[in-house]
């Protein structure tokens, strides 16, 4: 019951803090309000924890509504991203030999974890590999949660306030009430069973990719159009953002503002990185830089992919890249390791 209502508090105070934020009509209210608040929350030891039962089936809501995104007409363009992902490979190995160094020197960590901290794949196969092989799994996680943070609020507020888009954050489609219930089925059942086939399947953030995919080849074949309601997009966004605030419950105020400062050096190079390439590839390609950058930016493939459908931008597009930044690092970021080890 200690746990239960820890979580419920930390829900209500996420809740608090999208409400306060949308009201002050602040980017991305409800993530970023959440966010914000749980983690002050965690700093100051207040008796909150992450609601670990919700993170699955909010994950696959996200899921489900980033594939109403996809339609014929859009993974036609797929053949036209075939150099935007070859660059993307290259931004990657660029990114790790500017932050690993970072990491080790500045920073103080060993190679292994200073290795694992730096590489822009995601949080949980990062620390889970980091750990496999020697290192330090909670430094790893505080790298890797201070970038999401970072590179999610800096991108919200760059668009907001520098390029003038309403990243309002409340996409979905129409009332619950007004759906049709066969849309409601198929939904539904693409995220039952794309989550559990996520997970038998091995994909990366299974519970995202497994409903993202069912969902896209709804979408794409014309068996449905409709997306969740407004109401559980926001819900799922309050979710979110507190587990992601909630990852510093434990972490001591002090280590969690080192964490936060040097990841603050470490994501500022990688965004820095992400807009040169995004110049680059509109020059050379034509593609839009926003659209690019989203695609770029080294935040977590949930979260930049809510960013996406604020902004309205193409989500397939800016999901196929982050899937496959998390792939590529997945799969050769070991491998990196044993020959620069020797």
């Amino acid at each position: 019951m200690t746990k239960l209502w820890q979580g419920a508090l930390a829900l209500i105070l996420g809740l608090g803090g999208g409400g306060a934020f949308f009201a002050l009509n602040l980017p991305l209210p409800w993530m970023l309000g959440a966010l914000c608040v749980t983690l002050t929350g965690s700093v100051m030891g207040l008796p909150i924890r992450t609601p670990e039962a919700l993170r699955p089936p909010v994950i696959a809501v996200v899921g489900v509504l980033l594939g109403s995104g996809f339609s014929p007409q859009l993974l036609g363009q797929v053949p036209g991203w075939l150099p935007s992902l070859a660059m993307l490979a290259v931004y990657a190995a660029l990114s790790a030999i500017i932050v690993v160094p970072f990491y080790r020197r500045v920073g103080g960590f060993d190679r292994v974890t200073a290795y694992f901290a730096g590489m822009p794949g995601g949080l949980a196969e990062m620390m889970m590999i980091g750990r496999a092989m020697g290192g330090d799994d909670r430094k790893i996680v505080l790298a890797h949660a201070a970038r999401i943070v970072i590179t999610v609020a800096a991108i919200a507020f760059w668009f907001r306030l520098v390029m003038g888009y309403q990243v309002s954050g409340n996409p979905g489609g129409p009332s619950l009430l007004s759906m049709n219930p066969q849309d409601v089925a198929i939904l539904v059942a693409c995220g039952v069973v794309g989550g559990f086939l996520g997970v038998r399947l091995r994909l990366p953030a299974p519970t995202l990719l497994g409903p993202m995919i069912l969902s896209g080849i709804a979408h794409a074949t014309g068996l449905t159009a409709g997306a969740p309601p407004p109401g559980l997009v926001i819900a799922a966004q309050v979710a979110l953002g507190t587990v992601m605030g909630c990852r510093f419950v434990g972490v001591a105020a002090r280590d969690v503002g080192r964490a936060l400062v040097l990841s603050a050096v470490a994501t500022s190079a990688m965004l820095v990185l992400a807009l040169g390439f995004a110049l680059a590839l509109h020059a050379m390609l034509g593609l839009d830089r926003s659209l690019v950058l989203l695609a770029f930016a080294p935040g977590g493939l949930n979260e930049m992919s809510l960013v996406a459908l604020a902004m309205k931008a193409e989500v397939a597009f800016v999901a196929l890249h982050h899937v496959v930044r998390i792939v590529l690092v997945v799969a050769f970021a070991p491998l990196a390791l044993r020959l620069w080890r020797g």
